[in-house]
């Protein structure tokens, strides 16, 4: 079990996007903590999302937290213009980025968060020597590109170890977990470690949203 408060990240992907304004108004009276912002750029995933326009035009319509994940085969020039466009996050691929430590210190020094995520076949120990450099680490339940897709529970065992070299290392660092969470087997998540959790079509498309934000958090 986490230590860090529960938040919940409802996933704009599963927004539907001809009234984003109303569907993150929404999520965020729901009781949402943060909004997870998936950027895909058809190279590092089979698939392509929304980008810096996007992000440009939401800032203004919410005080979300905007978690901004970037599936893309080359972050570093984008950094400031996702900062520029109102990220508060920006967590980055270990598959992309196998040496990180200058981006993520490029990332603190524009004072936002740093994360470093971890797909479905990486081991888990890739990102161990790192961990001292991040705000949050975030561990895929899913092959990363499309959202719905059903969650896998050996995530669960990569969640555990970070939570034991987290607490090895005697660092203060949340764990995230994102791809196709719900009621159904967020506990199992929070029993694992961890502490933030993303959800998109269990949010966005659910009929009452804050029932569904309760049910993840508790």
């Amino acid at each position: 079990m986490s230590t860090h408060p529960t938040r919940i990240a409802p996933s704009l992907l599963a927004a539907d996007f001809s009234c984003l304004a109303q569907q993150i108004d929404r999520v965020e009276q729901a009781g949402a903590d943060w909004l997870h912002l998936d950027v895909m750029d058809g190279r590092f995933v089979p698939n392509i999302s929304f980008g810096i326009p996007i992000l440009e035009s939401i800032r203004p319509k919410t005080r979300l937290f905007f978690d901004v994940h970037l599936m893309i085969v080359d972050p570093q020039p984008y950094l400031a213009p996702f900062k520029d466009a109102g990220a508060n996050s920006l967590t980055i691929h270990i598959e992309t980025c196998p040496q990180p430590t200058s981006i993520l210190r490029e990332i603190r020094a524009m004072d936002l968060q740093c994360g470093l995520v971890l797909n479905p076949s990486t081991p888990v120990e890739t990102l161990f020597p790192f961990l001292g450099e991040l705000d949050l680490v975030l561990v895929m339940s899913v092959e990363p590109g499309f959202g719905g897709q059903s969650f896998q529970p050996q995530a669960l065992q990569k969640v555990e170890a970070l939570r034991d070299e987290i607490e090895r290392q005697a660092i203060h660092l949340p764990i995230q977990i994102d791809g196709g969470v719900n009621p159904q087997n967020a506990a199992s998540c929070r029993s694992a470690g961890v502490s933030i959790l993303v959800a998109g079509s269990a949010v966005f498309r659910s009929e009452d949203p804050s029932r569904a934000i309760a049910d993840l958090r508790t």
